[in-house]
């Protein structure tokens, strides 16, 4: 009776109506970032790019680590016209989400081979409006969730997220292999319907996030917008232990980006055909990552969230060294299956644990510019640190750059080792100095 009495406490909060709305939000979120990632990778390659500039393609993704330059601005402007109607997130949210419905559209025309130049550009548009619509949904998300619903509300964005991902990922490559590449754009961009339709239902946060009308005459607009949010935040920590913080943000995913950036082109060239990899990449590893992400939220609420991003980093280390043995096995789908489910599985958890990590750091004062500073260093070591991915891969075997992969993991979890003892989690929640430590476990 116990167990049948989980499962309905269960089913109950992942079917309540503001994570319904957070899910479909994680769907648009997830849904372009293939488009200028794994999904442009395998376009590159068709189009005969070279490995190294494929991976340096992975600059692209710059927007993803300055967005908190302009977080502040999305912040705090309220559009006109468009904010009394929807409210300010929402506006951002519906505004962005046009621009990048278009911007995909344009990605899909260009031909790289012709014009990579142009393809680059307009890969960072997408890019650009995609990190913007991601500060405005994790605001939101973060402000209209309570704080017992902050691990099922990063359970249900993952999973909205992966569900994006498929889209993008094996729905486009199952496009794509009858159709051109610039319809297959067109219809993602279509796709982009389903957030900005949810965008105009969604109902509004219920947070206490200040206004106009809170900011002090004496401090002025860029104080409150641009330097507030960040002084909170080492306020609230103390200088060390911020920047401490902030280095184990950047790290923590670092392995798993390291060698994710060369995981497409490393299926083409041991031999899997585009099928094998959307069936099993893309599809069935989406369903792994979603069982993932579930068990991430379990686990969170089990262990807390520091034990469980240990215990989800450790697996997400070794599920590096099954990339390494599928390299010696060769193009084996059945070991593929293996790979993809312990590495998606892992993933998932880890995202669950992370995402509710980032979400417990912030203040719901400034909810959109400090969890936008969070991913902006953890986008750091998946674009920046992972550009030169592809020069590594081409000096040397698989098997050796994916186990080189695995202990570039372990600067991250040996921070957060010390962390756990040493740094409990500080939580604030709206402009009062009342501030919350939780446990360390």
């Amino acid at each position: 009776m116990s167990l049948i009495h989980g499962l309905q406490e269960t089913r109950a909060l992942y079917l309540e109506k503001r994570l319904i709305f957070v899910f479909l939000m994680g769907f648009a979120s997830g849904l372009p970032f293939l488009l200028t990632g794994a999904t442009l990778s395998i376009r590159l390659a068709e189009a005969g790019l070279s490995l190294t500039t494929i991976g340096f393609f992975a600059l692209v993704g710059t927007p993803y680590n300055l967005k908190y330059l302009w977080a502040p601005l999305i912040d705090r402007i309220h559009l006109p016209l468009l904010s009394g109607i929807l409210g300010r997130r929402r506006s951002w949210m519906a505004l962005i989400q046009v621009g990048l419905m278009a911007s995909i559209v344009a990605l899909g025309v260009i031909d790289p081979v012709s014009r990579p130049e142009w393809t680059a550009f307009l890969a960072f548009a997408v890019a650009f409006f995609s990190a913007s619509q991601d500060i405005v949904i994790d605001a939101y998300r973060i402000e209209i969730l309570d704080e017992d619903q902050q691990g099922a509300g990063a359970a249900m964005t993952q999973a909205g997220y992966r569900f994006g991902l498929l889209a993008a990922g094996a729905g486009a490559l199952y496009l794509a292999s009858s159709i051109h590449w610039q319809i297959v754009y067109q219809i993602m961009a279509a796709l982009g319907l389903i957030g900005l339709i949810t965008t105009l239902f969604a109902p509004l946060p219920r947070a206490n996030t200040p206004e106009e009308g809170t900011i002090d005459p004496e401090s002025g607009w860029f104080h409150a917008t641009l330097i507030a949010p960040f002084v909170e935040f080492f306020q609230r920590n103390t200088i060390g232990s911020a920047i401490t913080i902030l280095v184990f943000i950047l790290l923590y995913k670092f392995g798993d980006a390291f060698a994710g950036v060369m995981a497409n082109p490393f299926y083409i060239l041991i031999g899997f055909t585009k099928v094998e990899i959307a069936n099993v990449s893309k599809v069935f590893g989406v369903f792994a990552t979603l069982l993932g992400v579930f068990l991430g939220g379990q686990v969170v609420k089990r262990f807390g969230i520091l034990d469980s991003l240990l215990y989800c980093g450790i697996l997400q280390m070794i599920s590096n060294l099954m990339f390494a043995a599928q390299a010696a096995i060769g193009p084996e789908v059945g070991f593929l299956f293996l790979t993809i489910g312990i590495e998606n599985l892992s993933g998932g958890m880890g995202s669950a644990a992370f995402v509710a990590y980032l979400s417990m750091l912030c203040n719901t004062a400034y909810t959109g510019t400090q969890y936008a500073l969070f991913t902006s260093l953890m986008a750091f070591g998946r674009t920046w640190f992972s550009a030169a991915s592809g020069w590594t891969a081409d000096q040397m075997d698989w098997a050796i750059f994916f186990i080189i992969s695995t202990f570039l993991a372990m600067p991250g979890l040996l921070l957060l080792m010390w962390m756990k003892r040493h740094l409990p989690i500080r939580v604030q929640r709206g402009l009062p100095n009342e501030t919350t430590v939780v446990s360390g476990s």
